[in-house]
């Protein structure tokens, strides 16, 4: 026994005790010029302690034992250099990067975006506040590999590389944003891009760290609601601004404070607009013409209606940063009324027709809209213990919860409401064992989801999910390696009410669905994901990027137990769970397989000199890939299940969710070249292809491909852009999808630069789709209805002090 205690001391010692420091390492970072860098970051690799360099880009930091000082700085490619454990002097020379350079926070292991095997993008600073939209796919679509789901401007949710929905993991600081964005089109992400720091896309499976919703990508929105650096004095930011498309009017600020390691922040939004207006098209007909009726000219609109916002955002955070321990807690507010676009009653239409040429145009008529009340609560919590000795470097926890509803107000009342509860929690553990440095975490989510109403086409379902994860990387001189891998234990409960839809009458089918059964169903998924990948920087500022990944993913509730009409999408929405027989649905559940990817991801970079680009290319084959297929049948309310030559008017599509396999492939690339010292040029665009395995049909709503350039010219106090991007003819569709016309959008922006003393001031100008292109969005389930917005100028003042 006392054998084992003097064990267990020695262990203890040598994992929670800090190291004694064996040497001291001076030295300079300067630039190509020997100038020197000021504010470089030196630390040594795989460990937290860092330093920064003084005004004449010197440093001294302590080390324990050999490695590498790995020296960073914005706008330039990191060095590192080794270090063999004793008293000695450095002097690092740092060469500058054509591109931009920001830490990826999603990484895990502080890697900045040059350093990523996996091809990433970041917007941040004024990039990222001139192109904030009020959604986060209308931000991010211009990006390669990206492009928007768009069901109207108000909700689009980012689609990356053909997948989005359950496969694209949205997250606020690492933690999901718990929304309900996922269940369907209709619902806006919960996520506001003003008060972000930046937005940060990782393509391809990053389901290691975020789980089995990420096997198509993650995008994080990183903000400092909870700072994780002490700030000395007071700051803030204030920004307003004004978009003629939709009469909108937006109005941020931002304060930040802390003294001794205390630190506060506060953040606040305030959007409000109006139906956004577009360039004169054509209405689709809603209803078949009757026998005898003369053929009515189709209906135009110049603008979209239901598509106002009203929405307002409030964060507040605090946090208590030590030399070791970093303590801290936020919390957010989201209240937003936003209008839904084509959402329509079938079966009511002509009534509503007639009740809205009663009311005219004033009050009644807008009681008459269909709009979303989404509110949410948001709270977070973040912990961390830096160690800095020879095993273990930091163990921190985030937590979060999340209370969010989303109520969709008819004819004035409250119709569908949805609500999700989520609790999550993230353990890791950083560490350095011999040359490998990595990162080990338990990852927990706990999901309740309820809907209550007419579109309540998903019954209420509680998901749960507890994973372990390691994520190791090593250096063999210029080549990078990383390995992962991920055990998700995924349980999804739910009490399922087994009614049947068929040919009776409506009286029946009503006495029917009065002694439906209701049985509680629960399934059970073990999801694995493995990683391998590596990067070689053959030459300074020069990389090629290879990895491979094996990814599962369990349904959703609402691909698993879907039964019902959406009418968002105008449909009658079956999942994975039912199947029809004989014109009647029965629930039976057996041999759901999970979705696999095995992904392939191919990136050649170049970052140095004028000229630079990133060129990726991937192949994704996918074994049991969820997506709706038609089913040939229709619905009608007062009918049930119809035949398509015996199909009523006002019935709706069925559409069931089933699994084939897939596979997506294409590629994307950015290249830039800095002409002069004041003029950029960039070219870019992407292509995806999806298809399915056995018959070669393509997938549904796949993103058209798109090719732009941009050129950015800078005079004086003045930064000027002109984008030009062309989306291209989408015609390789499923039979029940209809082709989409090519178009081509221009955007500008000229910014100003005020000297005001102490506020650093900025005028700027926007304006997008400059020549008043009329463009549909082929991903959008209501493209025919809602097509992009015409000519919009934005103007705006924004300030920081």
């Amino acid at each position: 026994m006392k054998q084992f205690s003097i064990i267990s001391s020695a262990v203890a010692a040598a994992l929670f005790s800090q190291s004694s420091i064996a040497a001291v390492i001076t030295g300079q970072v300067v630039d190509k010029n020997q100038q020197p860098v000021v504010n470089a970051q030196v630390h040594v690799h795989g460990k937290s302690q860092a330093v920064m360099t003084d005004a004449q880009g010197e440093f001294k930091i302590d080390v324990d034992s050999k490695g590498q000082l790995h020296v960073s700085k914005d706008n330039f490619i990191d060095k590192r250099v080794d270090i063999n454990g004793d008293d000695q002097s450095v002097v690092v020379t740092l060469t500058p990067t054509s591109v931009e350079t920001v830490v990826v926070y999603a990484s895990a292991l502080h890697k900045n975006s040059l350093e990523m095997i996996s091809p990433v993008n970041v917007l941040s600073g004024d990039n990222l506040k001139n192109k904030a939209k009020p959604t986060l796919g209308e931000t991010l679509k211009g990006l390669p590999g990206v492009n928007a789901s768009y069901f109207g401007p108000v909700s689009s949710s980012p689609i990356i590389r053909g997948l989005d929905g359950p496969r694209v993991k949205i997250t606020q600081n690492g933690l999901d944003s718990s929304d309900a964005s996922r269940i369907g089109p209709d619902h806006a992400t919960s996520n506001d891009s003003l008060a972000a720091e930046q937005i940060e896309v990782l393509r391809g499976p990053a389901t290691l760290l975020y789980g089995s919703g990420a096997i198509g990508g993650v995008v994080n929105v990183v903000d400092n609601r909870i700072p994780t650096d002490n700030i000395e004095t007071l700051t803030g930011a204030a920004q307003y601004t004004h978009d003629t498309v939709s009469n909108t009017n937006t109005y941020a600020a931002k304060l930040e404070t802390g003294n001794n390691g205390f630190n506060f922040h506060f953040d606040g939004t305030k959007r409000t607009g109006d139906d956004y207006k577009t360039p004169t098209f054509e209405l689709p007909e809603e209803h078949e013409e009757h026998e005898g009726e003369e053929h009515a000219e189709h209906e135009t609109a110049n603008s979209v209606e239901n598509t106002f916002i009203d929405s307002q955002t409030v964060n507040f955070g605090t946090s208590y940063v030590g030399e070791h321990l970093t303590l801290g807690v936020s919390y957010g507010r989201i209240e937003t009324d936003y209008g839904i676009p084509a959402h329509e009653h079938h079966g009511h239409a002509h009534e509503e027709e007639a009740e809205h040429e009663e009311a005219g145009h004033g009050e009644e008529a807008h009681e008459e809209s269909v709009f979303a009340q989404l509110e949410q609560d948001r709270w977070q919590g973040y912990m961390s213990y830096a160690l800095h000795n020879n095993w273990i470097e930091n163990i921190s926890l985030r937590v979060g919860y999340t209370d969010y509803k989303h109520a969709e107000i008819e004819d004035g009342e409250v119709g569908t409401v949805f609500s999700n509860k989520t609790t999550e929690a993230r353990a890791t553990v950083e560490h350095k064992l011999g040359l490998w440095h990595g990162m080990a975490g338990y990852h927990y989510t706990e999901s309740d989801y309820d809907a209550d109403g007419e579109e309540a086409f998903t019954p209420a379902s509680v998901t749960k999910s507890n994973a372990l994860f390691l994520l190791e990387e090593k250096q063999f001189g210029d080549v990078t390696v990383e390995l992962g891998a991920r055990i998700e234990d995924y349980q999804i409960d739910s009490a399922v009410t087994l009614a049947e839809h068929h040919h009776d009458h409506a009286e029946e089918a009503h006495d029917e669905e009065e002694e439906a059964e209701t049985i509680n169903y629960s399934a059970d998924f073990t999801n694995l994901s493995l990683s391998a990948g590596a990067i070689w920087q053959y030459q300074e500022g020069q990389s090629i990027a290879l990895s491979v990944s094996h990814s599962e993913r369990a349904p959703l509730s609402a691909e698993l137990l879907s039964n019902g009409v959406h009418i968002a999408t105008g449909t009658y929405e079956l999942g994975l769970g039912y199947h029809i027989e004989e014109g009647e649905i029965h629930f039976e559940p057996e041999d759901i397989k999970q979705e696999t990817a095995t992904n392939f991801d191919l990136s050649f970079r170049r970052f140095i000199g004028d000229f630079g680009y990133t060129i990726n290319f991937f192949y994704n084959d996918i074994e049991n890939f969820y997506y709706q297929q038609n089913t040939g049948y229709f619905f009608d309310e007062e009918h049930g299940l119809e035949m398509a030559e015996e199909v009523h008017d006002d019935a709706m599509a069925v559409y069931q969710f089933t699994s084939k396999d897939a596979k997506l492939y294409g590629l994307e690339f950015d290249v830039h070249y800095q002409v002069s010292p004041s003029t950029l040029v960039k070219v870019f665009g992407d292509s995806t292809t999806a298809k399915l395995k056995d018959d070669n049909n393509y997938l549904p709503r796949i993103p058209a491909n798109k090719l732009g350039s941009e050129l950015q010219y800078t005079v004086s106090d003045w930064q000027f852009s002109l984008t030009g991007t062309h989306y291209f003819e989408q015609s390789d569709i499923t039979a029940y999808e209809t082709k989409t016309e090519g178009y081509t959008l221009f955007d500008a922006s000229a910014n100003y630069q005020l000297d005001l003393g102490p506020v650093d001031t900025q005028l700027y100008i926007n304006v997008d789709n400059i020549t008043d292109e009329l463009g549909f969005v082929h991903s959008s389930f209501i493209k025919e209805k809602a097509p992009l917005p015409g000519r919009n100028f934005s103007l705006g003042i924004r300030g920081y002090f």
